[in-house]
């Protein structure tokens, strides 16, 4: 139909949009004072940048991408994510000739063909950062202390880091090893999905969410047990400074992550309901398997503001209001139009929010109009106003009348 959006869609405008508008500015504001600067990637990309940068066994690549041929007979795939096109970004634009690290934050739309439900879109919106450059922890403390503060700052509650190390690849070698073991004495009561993942990428199984399949793993071994010194030494001294700086994490095993380049690092914040808010790691591999001739570590997150938006409202928490008009300049007579609109845009210019009356209504027709939309003031207009140069503006919310010069409107706000 026309007039109807295709599923997994929305549109936004009035209160919804201004809500989202909100959560963008509170984490754009946030990432500033880190540092941060912002990169916007193109809404498509070549398709094998995903293949390769998010992996060709996750369920991204296999069942969620928009992907399609141009009229050029290339593959092109509408963004699933917004980490593979910020790296492709960083080494085409040579970001990694200047002093390291380089810190990166992005809202962007993205793209993923999967049920729509609560939170969940198939074009959705992310809020991301790449810290790329360090391979030390505090690179995730930093990102994960962005995280946590911003959530902490949108209002939301009972939000609690969990944290995993799935090591590197000398690690998930001996892990892939032993979990594959473990898993092929299960195989006939594993989904047909995880059959077929165990032997291309076993870890991704942990990651499934068919009841079955989630009762089998629950004794599966684990990415920790596996770690060799360097990838133990590094989980350990992430603990220490996150209790250092007083956030709160618990270590869960559970937690591997849907895409193939993370490495060490994983986390995730959860709801005291069990939804994720936010997922991200460490991902020192994936500018390599993007540019061969490269191997620079980088760690950053996502955070789904869609599923943001659906907590604040499923919890209470107040938004800030919507801004509505300081004043409304009623207009009396078709020969005080003109300017009477003058008027408008010079109030205009000293950043005030003003609207006028462009429907030709009565003037008791335009009070009733003011009073909707909430405007804080109104003053009518017309030839005798401008004749003397002043007119009665009346405080909306007291009824107070008060003779003001035209020149002096601005300074009531």
């Amino acid at each position: 139909m026309i007039t109807q959006a295709p599923r997994g869609v929305e549109d936004w405008y009035g209160e919804r949009m201004h809500k989202r508008a909100w959560v963008e500015k509170q984490a754009r504001e946030l990432a500033r004072t880190y540092n941060m600067t912002e990169i916007i990637t193109p809404i498509f990309e070549h398709t094998v940048l995903f293949q390769r940068g998010v992996g060709e066994t996750t369920d991204v690549v296999q069942k969620e991408m928009y992907t399609f041929e141009d009229k050029g007979g290339r593959s092109i795939t509408l963004k699933p994510e917004g980490t593979a096109g910020a790296m492709r970004a960083y080494l085409e634009r040579n970001m990694y000739a200047n002093p390291a690290p380089t810190k990166l934050y992005y809202v962007t739309q993205a793209f993923r063909y999967e049920k729509p439900q609560s939170g969940r879109l198939r074009q959705h919106h992310q809020f991301g950062v790449e810290f790329v450059g360090s391979k030390s922890p505090l690179a995730e403390v930093e990102v994960i202390s962005l995280a946590a503060t911003l959530i902490k700052k949108l209002g939301l509650k009972d939000v609690k880091l969990h944290i995993n190390s799935i090591g590197c690849p000398n690690c998930k070698k001996d892990y892939n090893d032993a979990l594959l073991a473990y898993l092929r004495k299960h195989e006939d009561a594993l989904c047909p999905t995880c059959r077929e993942r165990m032997q291309k990428n076993p870890m991704r199984v942990i990651d499934c969410k068919v009841p079955e399949c989630k009762e089998i793993v629950k004794d599966a071994p684990r990415t920790i047990d596996y770690l060799d010194e360097e990838c133990k030494n590094h989980f350990d001294e992430l603990q220490h400074l996150l209790a250092e700086l007083g956030i709160p994490f618990e270590v869960d095993t559970g937690i591997v992550r849907g895409l193939d380049y993370y490495t060490k690092t994983v986390f995730e914040f959860v709801n005291s309901d069990g939804f994720t808010l936010c997922g991200g790691g460490r991902y020192d591999g994936l500018i390599h398997e993007i540019d061969e001739k490269q191997d620079i570590p980088s760690v950053g997150f996502g955070m789904g503001i869609e599923r943001i938006l659906y907590f604040l409202e499923k919890e209470g928490v107040e938004v800030p209001a919507m801004e509505t008009p300081d004043l409304y300049v009623g207009i009396l007579g078709a020969e005080a139009k003109a300017k009477a609109y003058k008027l408008v845009n010079e109030i205009r210019s000293h950043g005030l929010i003003v609207e006028t009356d462009y429907m030709d209504r009565s003037v008791k027709a335009q009070m009733k109009y003011a009073n909707k939309i909430g405007a804080k003031k109104v003053v009518i207009i017309g030839a005798d106003e401008l004749e003397k140069g002043a007119a009665n503006v009346k405080d909306m919310a007291t009824g107070e009348q008060t003779e003001v010069s035209l020149a002096e409107l601005p300074s009531l706000f």
